[in-house]
């Protein structure tokens, strides 16, 4: 479970989080709904640390990201597909990442063929890659440590319409095995078909949440 109290964000005099709380469950994909600068990527990167909260905080089954011990095995984070070191290959990305979580470098193979990407692209340097593979690979990193949450900010930018469908069925089955999904996206359709639960932000304030049908 994801709880998120109170946070916010001031810059100055421009307030760009303001008081966000709101929990995604167990079980259910969390569409996070807004317009581009509502102030959906920055809760989401005061959620992991990348970014200090003027106030308020988020936690993980009741933990801090901060205070999770090995956080890539809890919590799976995709926040920028092209944050990825253009120079190394994808396998390299996804090895370095597995050495990081004491992993199995066995687990580098499962990830990559669960995303499609085939053994010729794992060999590909990233600077080759189209956006639609950075963000599958951006997802195999978040999925590498078999974590029970996942934290994804447009992860459908790039992808082509298969790899949308794609998409849907994979965090659906994650679901469906009980884990967490908060969903970012500026795009309603593409949410609200995947998605059970919405939480609409809208000038850094949460506007609405709820059940879908809702």
């Amino acid at each position: 479970m994801i709880t998120v109290t109170s946070l916010t964000r001031r810059y100055g005099d421009v307030t760009a989080v303001d008081d966000v709380s709101f929990i995604a469950s167990p079980g259910r994909v969390t569409g996070f709904l807004g317009p581009n600068g509502a102030g959906k990527s920055t809760t989401m990167r005061m959620m992991v640390g990348l970014s200090t909260p003027t106030s308020g905080g988020a936690t993980f089954d009741g933990v801090p990201y901060s205070e999770l011990p090995n956080p890539g095995r809890e919590v799976g984070v995709l926040l920028d597909a092209s944050a990825q070191h253009v120079g190394r290959t994808g396998r390299e990305i996804l090895t370095i990442a597995a050495d990081t979580m004491g992993l199995s470098r066995r687990r580098v193979e499962e990830v990559l063929e669960l995303v499609s990407l085939t053994g010729d692209e794992g060999r590909r340097r990233v600077r080759h890659y189209s956006l639609g593979m950075r963000q599958r690979l951006g997802i195999a990193t978040a999925l590498l440590g078999d974590p029970r949450t996942l934290l994804l900010d447009e992860p459908a930018n790039g992808l082509d319409p298969a790899g949308i469908r794609w998409m849907r069925d994979l965090l659906g089955d994650f679901a469906g095995r009980g884990g967490t999904v908060l969903l970012s996206s500026h795009l309603l359709h593409e949410v609200e078909v995947v998605a059970d639960d919405l939480v609409v932000i809208g000038g850094g304030r949460i506007v609405a949440a709820g059940a879908k049908q809702d």
